[in-house]
């Protein structure tokens, strides 16, 4: 029980702040109420507390374990992906080296039907000879007075 201090504040018997109980001090009397100190409980038959711990532990060992597994898993996933993706950029080096070819392909074909070199040759001196000819035939027959006045 609590008794009233003169101050009108509460207290707990044994405090040593307290004035003091009621209480008696003989050698048969009950030790005074200490407050503020812990003592450890009783160890109880088969502790439960022990069987408690023992299965947290093992829970996060199974836990451990999972993530481990997860890990692993994870890792492999990752070396597939970029496996994979490895995979589709050589794809896609071929397709374009495919769609590369078949331009080449295609102008190759249009370029074909064009004349060589020499053909262009030939016909550049051909060209050359007419327009020689005719410049003299024209100076010849004196076909300069056809064309109009300057």
């Amino acid at each position: 029980m609590t008794e009233t201090s003169p101050t009108g504040r509460d207290f707990l018997p044994g405090n040593p702040a307290s004035p003091p109980s009621t209480a008696a001090t003989g050698p048969g009397a009950t030790p005074p109420v200490v407050v503020g100190k812990a003592e450890p409980l009783p160890a109880q038959n088969g502790a439960p507390g022990g069987d408690q711990l023992a299965r947290i532990e093992d829970k996060c060992a199974r836990i451990e374990d999972k993530y481990a597994r997860s890990e692993a898993l994870l890792s492999r996933v990752e070396e597939k992906v970029e496996g994979a993706a490895g995979r589709m950029n050589e794809a896609a080096r071929q397709s374009d080296l495919s769609a590369l070819r078949s331009e080449v392909r295609a102008i190759a074909d249009r370029t074909r039907g064009l004349p060589g070199s020499g053909a262009l040759v030939l016909t550049a001196v051909i060209t050359a000879v007419l327009t020689v000819a005719l410049t003299i035939a024209a100076q010849r027959f004196h076909l300069d007075a056809l064309l109009p006045p300057r």
